[in-house]
Protein backbone atom coordinates (compact mmCIF):
# COMPACT_ATOMS: atom_id res chain seq x y z
CA UNK A 1 0.00 0.00 0.00
CA UNK A 2 1.20 3.63 -1.06
CA UNK A 3 1.80 5.65 1.83
CA UNK A 4 -0.07 8.69 2.86
CA UNK A 5 2.07 11.20 4.65
CA UNK A 6 0.48 14.79 6.12
CA UNK A 7 2.98 18.08 6.35
CA UNK A 8 1.18 20.34 8.62
CA UNK A 9 3.07 23.77 8.83
CA UNK A 10 1.55 26.62 11.13
CA UNK A 11 1.60 30.07 9.29
CA UNK A 12 3.74 32.64 10.58
CA UNK A 13 3.36 30.65 13.89
CA UNK A 14 4.78 32.37 16.75
CA UNK A 15 3.20 36.31 15.14
CA UNK A 16 -0.11 34.55 14.10
CA UNK A 17 -0.59 33.61 17.83
CA UNK A 18 0.38 37.02 18.75
CA UNK A 19 -1.91 39.00 16.42
CA UNK A 20 -5.18 36.47 17.41
CA UNK A 21 -4.35 37.71 21.34
CA UNK A 22 -4.43 40.93 20.39
CA UNK A 23 -6.60 42.39 18.40
CA UNK A 24 -4.70 45.84 18.13
CA UNK A 25 -1.91 43.65 15.98
CA UNK A 26 -4.49 42.29 13.72
CA UNK A 27 -3.63 43.19 9.97
CA UNK A 28 -0.10 45.01 11.00
CA UNK A 29 3.47 44.23 9.97
CA UNK A 30 4.68 42.72 12.83
CA UNK A 31 7.82 40.78 14.18
CA UNK A 32 8.24 38.37 17.40
CA UNK A 33 11.39 38.85 18.78
CA UNK A 34 14.39 40.58 20.71
CA UNK A 35 13.80 44.29 19.84
CA UNK A 36 17.80 45.57 20.42
CA UNK A 37 20.83 45.58 18.08
CA UNK A 38 21.34 42.51 18.24
CA UNK A 39 17.98 41.45 18.30
CA UNK A 40 17.23 38.58 15.28
CA UNK A 41 13.46 38.13 13.99
CA UNK A 42 12.27 34.73 15.37
CA UNK A 43 8.88 34.77 13.24
CA UNK A 44 7.48 37.67 10.86
CA UNK A 45 3.96 38.35 10.15
CA UNK A 46 2.81 38.03 6.75
CA UNK A 47 1.80 41.85 6.22
CA UNK A 48 5.83 42.61 7.50
CA UNK A 49 6.77 39.73 4.79
CA UNK A 50 5.65 42.34 2.33
CA UNK A 51 8.31 44.08 2.92
CA UNK A 52 11.16 41.83 2.72
CA UNK A 53 10.97 41.06 6.27
CA UNK A 54 11.94 37.24 7.17
CA UNK A 55 13.04 34.84 9.90
CA UNK A 56 16.68 35.26 11.21
CA UNK A 57 16.91 38.90 9.64
CA UNK A 58 18.79 41.02 12.56
CA UNK A 59 15.96 43.75 13.53
CA UNK A 60 17.72 46.71 12.45
CA UNK A 61 17.87 45.93 9.10
CA UNK A 62 13.94 44.19 9.36
CA UNK A 63 12.96 48.09 11.10
CA UNK A 64 14.70 49.88 7.83
CA UNK A 65 12.57 47.80 5.80
CA UNK A 66 9.38 48.56 7.68
CA UNK A 67 9.31 51.48 9.37
CA UNK A 68 6.34 51.03 10.86
CA UNK A 69 7.14 47.19 12.25
CA UNK A 70 5.96 46.37 15.72
CA UNK A 71 8.31 44.33 18.04
CA UNK A 72 7.26 41.65 19.96
CA UNK A 73 8.82 39.98 22.95
CA UNK A 74 9.06 36.46 22.43
CA UNK A 75 6.90 33.89 24.74
CA UNK A 76 8.26 30.72 23.94
CA UNK A 77 6.20 29.29 26.95
CA UNK A 78 2.71 30.23 25.57
CA UNK A 79 3.72 28.79 22.06
CA UNK A 80 4.70 25.50 23.27
CA UNK A 81 0.97 25.33 25.16
CA UNK A 82 -0.34 26.30 21.74
CA UNK A 83 1.86 24.26 20.28
CA UNK A 84 0.51 21.19 22.18
CA UNK A 85 -2.87 22.04 21.28
CA UNK A 86 -2.24 21.22 17.81
CA UNK A 87 -0.91 18.11 18.90
CA UNK A 88 -3.80 17.01 20.36
CA UNK A 89 -6.15 18.12 17.33
CA UNK A 90 -3.63 15.73 15.23
CA UNK A 91 -3.93 12.52 17.96
CA UNK A 92 -8.03 13.01 16.84
CA UNK A 93 -6.42 11.36 13.41
CA UNK A 94 -3.69 9.33 14.06
CA UNK A 95 -1.17 8.07 16.23
CA UNK A 96 1.54 8.14 14.64
CA UNK A 97 2.71 11.72 14.61
CA UNK A 98 6.10 13.40 13.94
CA UNK A 99 6.82 16.66 15.07
CA UNK A 100 10.14 18.78 13.13
CA UNK A 101 9.70 21.28 15.04
CA UNK A 102 7.33 23.91 17.64
CA UNK A 103 5.03 24.52 14.34
CA UNK A 104 5.09 21.81 12.18
CA UNK A 105 4.63 18.09 12.34
CA UNK A 106 4.43 14.94 9.60
CA UNK A 107 1.30 12.65 10.20
CA UNK A 108 1.18 8.82 8.75
CA UNK A 109 -2.60 8.31 7.80
CA UNK A 110 -1.86 5.39 5.42
CA UNK A 111 -4.19 3.28 8.02
CA UNK A 112 -6.14 6.19 9.20
CA UNK A 113 -9.77 6.87 7.33
CA UNK A 114 -8.95 4.51 4.84
CA UNK A 115 -12.68 5.54 3.17
CA UNK A 116 -11.50 9.44 3.19
CA UNK A 117 -8.71 10.79 0.73
CA UNK A 118 -5.79 12.09 2.95
CA UNK A 119 -6.69 15.78 1.05
CA UNK A 120 -10.12 14.97 3.05
CA UNK A 121 -8.15 14.30 6.46
CA UNK A 122 -5.95 17.59 6.07
CA UNK A 123 -8.61 19.55 5.00
CA UNK A 124 -10.07 18.48 8.26
CA UNK A 125 -7.41 19.09 10.31
CA UNK A 126 -7.04 22.58 9.03
CA UNK A 127 -10.74 23.16 10.09
CA UNK A 128 -10.12 22.20 13.30
CA UNK A 129 -7.01 24.34 14.39
CA UNK A 130 -9.06 27.74 12.46
CA UNK A 131 -12.16 27.00 14.28
CA UNK A 132 -10.78 25.71 17.69
CA UNK A 133 -7.77 27.73 17.64
CA UNK A 134 -8.25 30.39 15.35
CA UNK A 135 -4.89 29.71 13.47
CA UNK A 136 -4.13 28.62 9.94
CA UNK A 137 -2.07 26.10 9.25
CA UNK A 138 -0.85 25.05 5.36
CA UNK A 139 -0.48 21.03 4.56
CA UNK A 140 1.47 18.64 2.33
CA UNK A 141 0.46 15.75 1.02
CA UNK A 142 2.51 12.93 -0.48
CA UNK A 143 3.77 9.52 -0.44
CA UNK A 144 6.69 10.37 1.27
CA UNK A 145 8.12 12.50 4.23
CA UNK A 146 10.22 14.65 1.70
CA UNK A 147 7.10 15.70 -0.92
CA UNK A 148 5.15 16.53 1.56
CA UNK A 149 7.14 18.95 3.20
CA UNK A 150 7.97 20.27 0.14
CA UNK A 151 4.43 20.59 -1.09
CA UNK A 152 3.22 22.40 2.34
CA UNK A 153 5.34 25.41 0.79
CA UNK A 154 2.74 25.74 -1.81
CA UNK A 155 -0.30 27.90 -1.87
CA UNK A 156 0.84 29.31 1.50
CA UNK A 157 -0.31 30.02 3.64
CA UNK A 158 -4.14 28.17 4.49
CA UNK A 159 -3.45 26.02 2.03
CA UNK A 160 -3.05 22.80 0.47
CA UNK A 161 -0.67 21.12 -2.36
CA UNK A 162 -0.86 17.40 -2.86
CA UNK A 163 1.88 15.69 -5.22
CA UNK A 164 1.01 12.01 -6.20
CA UNK A 165 3.58 9.30 -7.24
CA UNK A 166 2.83 9.81 -10.99
CA UNK A 167 3.59 13.33 -10.80
CA UNK A 168 6.70 13.48 -8.68
CA UNK A 169 9.29 13.08 -11.37
CA UNK A 170 7.95 16.19 -13.14
CA UNK A 171 7.49 17.83 -10.13
CA UNK A 172 11.08 17.47 -9.01
CA UNK A 173 12.77 18.23 -12.36
CA UNK A 174 10.85 22.16 -12.09
CA UNK A 175 11.81 22.02 -8.45
CA UNK A 176 14.90 24.79 -8.03
CA UNK A 177 17.74 23.05 -5.96
CA UNK A 178 17.27 25.26 -3.30
CA UNK A 179 13.88 23.89 -2.64
CA UNK A 180 15.41 20.32 -1.69
CA UNK A 181 15.17 19.09 1.80
CA UNK A 182 19.10 19.19 2.80
CA UNK A 183 20.21 21.56 0.17
CA UNK A 184 21.63 24.99 2.16
CA UNK A 185 23.16 28.09 1.23
CA UNK A 186 26.62 26.68 0.68
CA UNK A 187 25.48 22.96 -0.40
CA UNK A 188 23.65 25.14 -3.19
CA UNK A 189 26.01 26.75 -4.38
CA UNK A 190 28.29 23.94 -4.73
CA UNK A 191 25.72 22.25 -7.05
CA UNK A 192 25.62 25.42 -8.86
CA UNK A 193 29.48 25.33 -9.42
CA UNK A 194 28.60 22.02 -10.81
CA UNK A 195 25.71 23.16 -13.15
CA UNK A 196 23.24 21.81 -11.33
CA UNK A 197 19.81 24.00 -10.72
CA UNK A 198 17.18 22.37 -10.45
CA UNK A 199 15.78 18.36 -9.73
CA UNK A 200 16.06 17.46 -13.53
CA UNK A 201 19.72 18.30 -13.60
CA UNK A 202 20.22 16.95 -10.47
CA UNK A 203 18.91 13.55 -10.92
CA UNK A 204 21.42 13.35 -14.49
CA UNK A 205 24.10 13.13 -11.54
CA UNK A 206 25.24 9.66 -10.94
CA UNK A 207 25.14 8.43 -7.25
CA UNK A 208 29.09 7.84 -7.26
CA UNK A 209 29.52 11.35 -8.40
CA UNK A 210 27.24 13.25 -5.88
CA UNK A 211 28.51 10.71 -3.15
CA UNK A 212 32.35 11.98 -4.15
CA UNK A 213 31.37 15.76 -3.80
CA UNK A 214 29.01 15.37 -0.66
CA UNK A 215 29.69 12.35 0.89
CA UNK A 216 26.97 10.30 2.60
CA UNK A 217 24.87 13.34 1.75
CA UNK A 218 25.41 12.78 -1.81
CA UNK A 219 23.40 8.88 -1.05
CA UNK A 220 19.93 11.69 -0.11
CA UNK A 221 20.14 14.17 -2.66
CA UNK A 222 20.48 10.86 -5.53
CA UNK A 223 17.33 9.30 -3.72
CA UNK A 224 15.10 13.02 -3.34
CA UNK A 225 15.67 13.45 -7.02
CA UNK A 226 14.37 10.32 -7.80
CA UNK A 227 11.38 10.94 -5.54
CA UNK A 228 12.90 8.47 -3.05
CA UNK A 229 12.18 8.45 0.54
CA UNK A 230 11.64 5.60 2.33
CA UNK A 231 12.33 7.13 6.36
CA UNK A 232 8.93 6.13 7.92
CA UNK A 233 7.65 9.23 10.70
CA UNK A 234 8.89 8.17 13.72
CA UNK A 235 6.35 9.31 16.55
CA UNK A 236 8.74 8.92 19.15
CA UNK A 237 11.88 10.32 18.50
CA UNK A 238 15.30 9.68 20.51
CA UNK A 239 17.31 12.74 21.72
CA UNK A 240 20.40 12.66 19.55
CA UNK A 241 22.26 15.75 20.47
CA UNK A 242 22.19 19.31 22.72
CA UNK A 243 23.45 22.42 22.31
CA UNK A 244 23.34 26.04 23.25
CA UNK A 245 24.48 29.38 21.61
CA UNK A 246 25.15 32.55 22.85
CA UNK A 247 24.61 36.10 21.14
CA UNK A 248 26.31 38.65 22.70
CA UNK A 249 25.31 42.31 23.28
CA UNK A 250 28.68 43.49 21.33
CA UNK A 251 31.09 42.07 19.53
CA UNK A 252 34.05 40.15 21.11
CA UNK A 253 37.69 40.98 19.90
CA UNK A 254 39.53 40.30 22.84
CA UNK A 255 40.53 36.03 23.79
CA UNK A 256 40.37 36.60 27.20
CA UNK A 257 36.49 37.96 26.48
CA UNK A 258 35.76 34.96 24.01
CA UNK A 259 37.28 32.40 26.42
CA UNK A 260 35.43 33.86 29.72
CA UNK A 261 31.80 33.48 27.78
CA UNK A 262 33.10 30.03 26.33
CA UNK A 263 33.33 29.17 30.08
CA UNK A 264 29.50 30.10 30.94
CA UNK A 265 28.19 28.39 27.70
CA UNK A 266 30.23 25.27 28.77
CA UNK A 267 28.05 25.67 32.03
CA UNK A 268 24.88 25.98 30.05
CA UNK A 269 25.58 22.90 28.43
CA UNK A 270 26.11 21.12 31.44
CA UNK A 271 23.27 21.51 33.11
CA UNK A 272 20.99 20.69 29.70
CA UNK A 273 23.19 17.63 29.31
CA UNK A 274 22.27 16.86 33.42
CA UNK A 275 18.66 18.04 33.03
CA UNK A 276 18.30 15.54 30.09
CA UNK A 277 19.97 13.10 31.14
CA UNK A 278 22.26 13.22 27.48
CA UNK A 279 25.67 11.81 26.88
CA UNK A 280 27.75 11.91 24.06
CA UNK A 281 31.29 11.74 22.81
CA UNK A 282 31.53 14.54 19.43
CA UNK A 283 31.39 18.33 20.61
CA UNK A 284 30.71 20.59 18.18
CA UNK A 285 31.43 24.53 17.95
CA UNK A 286 29.70 27.10 15.90
CA UNK A 287 31.26 30.33 15.59
CA UNK A 288 29.52 33.30 14.26
CA UNK A 289 31.30 36.43 13.25
CA UNK A 290 30.00 40.07 13.15
CA UNK A 291 29.60 40.04 9.11
CA UNK A 292 27.25 37.12 10.20
CA UNK A 293 29.51 34.10 8.65
CA UNK A 294 29.36 31.18 10.47
CA UNK A 295 32.31 28.31 11.20
CA UNK A 296 31.88 25.16 13.02
CA UNK A 297 34.55 22.63 14.40
CA UNK A 298 33.91 19.09 15.90
CA UNK A 299 36.15 16.69 18.01
CA UNK A 300 35.29 13.26 18.94
CA UNK A 301 35.98 11.91 22.37
CA UNK A 302 36.54 8.12 23.27
CA UNK A 303 35.60 9.68 26.61
CA UNK A 304 31.51 10.39 27.24
CA UNK A 305 31.56 14.16 27.43
CA UNK A 306 29.06 14.11 30.95
CA UNK A 307 31.29 17.00 32.87
CA UNK A 308 33.15 20.21 32.79
CA UNK A 309 36.53 18.55 33.33
CA UNK A 310 35.93 16.51 29.86
CA UNK A 311 33.96 19.54 27.95
CA UNK A 312 35.94 22.72 28.78
CA UNK A 313 39.44 21.49 28.01
CA UNK A 314 37.82 20.36 23.86
CA UNK A 315 36.25 23.43 23.85
CA UNK A 316 39.03 25.25 24.38
CA UNK A 317 41.06 23.26 21.71
CA UNK A 318 38.24 23.75 19.53
CA UNK A 319 38.49 27.37 20.17
CA UNK A 320 41.94 27.25 18.96
CA UNK A 321 41.14 26.25 15.68
CA UNK A 322 38.88 29.11 14.96
CA UNK A 323 40.77 32.47 13.49
CA UNK A 324 39.20 35.05 15.36
CA UNK A 325 42.05 37.79 15.37
CA UNK A 326 40.78 39.91 12.74
CA UNK A 327 36.86 39.60 12.70
CA UNK A 328 34.87 40.24 15.98
CA UNK A 329 32.86 37.14 17.12
CA UNK A 330 29.47 37.49 17.41
CA UNK A 331 28.00 34.40 18.12
CA UNK A 332 29.35 31.22 19.98
CA UNK A 333 27.81 27.56 20.03
CA UNK A 334 28.04 24.09 21.57
CA UNK A 335 26.76 21.13 21.02
CA UNK A 336 26.92 17.57 21.92
CA UNK A 337 26.45 14.54 19.55
CA UNK A 338 27.09 10.94 19.02
CA UNK A 339 24.79 9.68 22.15
CA UNK A 340 26.97 7.43 23.99
CA UNK A 341 23.85 5.05 24.41
CA UNK A 342 22.04 4.92 20.95
CA UNK A 343 18.76 3.47 23.66
CA UNK A 344 19.16 6.50 26.03
CA UNK A 345 15.90 7.62 26.74
CA UNK A 346 13.14 8.22 24.35
CA UNK A 347 11.77 11.61 24.74
CA UNK A 348 9.75 13.97 22.54
CA UNK A 349 12.16 16.67 20.95
CA UNK A 350 11.55 19.88 19.53
CA UNK A 351 13.52 19.97 16.87
CA UNK A 352 14.06 23.53 16.01
CA UNK A 353 17.59 22.70 13.92
CA UNK A 354 16.69 23.15 9.78
CA UNK A 355 18.99 21.12 7.41
CA UNK A 356 20.80 23.80 6.35
CA UNK A 357 22.37 25.31 9.75
CA UNK A 358 23.88 21.90 9.92
CA UNK A 359 25.11 21.23 6.06
CA UNK A 360 29.05 21.34 7.02
CA UNK A 361 28.55 18.25 8.92
CA UNK A 362 26.23 16.75 5.70
CA UNK A 363 29.44 17.68 3.52
CA UNK A 364 32.09 17.35 5.24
Amino acid sequence: MERRIIHIDMDAFFASIEQRDNPDLRGKPIIVGFDGPRGVVSTASYEARKYGVHSAMSVVKAKKLCPDLTIVATNHAHYKEVSMQVYDIFCAFTDKIEPLSIDEAFLDVTESETDRSPEDIAMAIKDRIRNELCLTASAGISYNKFLAKIASDYNKPDGIFSVSSEEALDFLAELPIEKFWGVGPKTAAMMHKMGIFNGLQLRQCTMNHLTDVFGKAGEMYYNFARGIDDRPVEPVRIRKSVGCEQTFLTDLNRKSAIYIELYHIVLELMERLNKSKFCGHTLTLKVKFHDFVQVTRSMTSIKPLDSKDTILPLAKTLMEQVDYSSKPVRLIGLSVSNPHNERQRPEWVEGTLKFKDWEDFTTK
